[in-house]
């Protein structure tokens, strides 16, 4: 078997934060469109042989939604999606997410894509979990200049949920909402608990000593780089042909 990419290790560490079984049963995930690697990480984990129900917002065949984004929001508000992915341009360690814009309101210093609905998502969705490659003080800041979404609530108002994890390019955070703060749950290969902070704008917590994220084992590689990447092939063309080294037929 060839040598992991990073992008492997990242889709089978999402898999088992999906499959922890300390965390509320996801039967129901949902892919929002710009989400490869999470989506290969959805598809392991049904080839794996968990019956997940996976909704992927960008297929362009077998996408459940007729009426695209609507629906997925009528089933959140419903209490029917258990799962969903988030990202932002700027994440901080109370988990709070800016996808509008660096600066002041309206944040127009650099423009990120914009809300949509990860604000109604995060806060209705019992588990998510929070996936950035860019691992660096430019997207890991102290704190956000907007938040779009935000990673914890005061009392009394209602969430469902809250962040589980957030998986980097670098390493596996853990999100504990009692007190509004990330602990370092594993390292990529080849990271320090230092080479972490100098490229974390914000503080987390570290407990004891620090595994190494785990590598992928000979099935996992074979079902991403086989199944996985042929359910991918329509939705993620770019990404399995630099990913996979596969390219959809003509």
């Amino acid at each position: 078997m060839s040598m992991m990419k990073p992008e492997e290790r990242l889709a089978v560490a999402i898999a088992r934060l999906i499959l922890d079984p300390k965390a509320p049963p996801a039967r129901h995930v949902a892919v929002g469109a710009a989400s490869p690697i999470p989506a290969a990480a959805c598809f392991l984990v049904q080839k794996l042989g968990y019956p997940i129900r996976l909704s992927l917002l960008s297929r362009r065949t077998g996408n459940p939604f007729t009426e695209g984004t609507r629906e997925l929001f009528d089933l959140t508000g419903q209490g029917r999606i258990d799962l969903f992915f988030l990202g932002g341009g700027q994440i901080d360690g109370q988990a709070n997410l800016n996808l509008v814009g660096t600066g002041d309101w309206p944040g127009m210093g650099v423009r990120f894509p914009g809300s949509f609905g990860s604000a109604f998502m995060y806060m209705m969705v019992p588990r998510v979990i929070l996936f950035r490659e860019e691992h660096s003080p430019r997207v890991f800041v102290p704190k956000v200049d907007n938040i779009s979404a935000p990673g914890v609530s005061p009392p009394g108002v209602f969430r469902r949920g809250h962040a589980q994890a957030l998986v980097t390019g670098k390493c596996v955070f853990r999100f504990h909402p009692d007190r509004a703060r990330f602990s370092l749950d594993s390292l990529h290969p080849g990271e320090t608990v230092e080479s972490i902070r100098a490229a974390t704008g914000f503080d987390f917590d570290v407990e004891g000593n620090i595994p190494t994220t785990p590598d992928a084992t000979e099935q996992e590689l074979a079902l991403l780089r086989g199944p996985v990447c042929d359910e991918m092939l329509e939705t993620y063309p770019e990404f399995c042909a630099r990913v996979f080294d596969r390219k959809a037929a003509a």
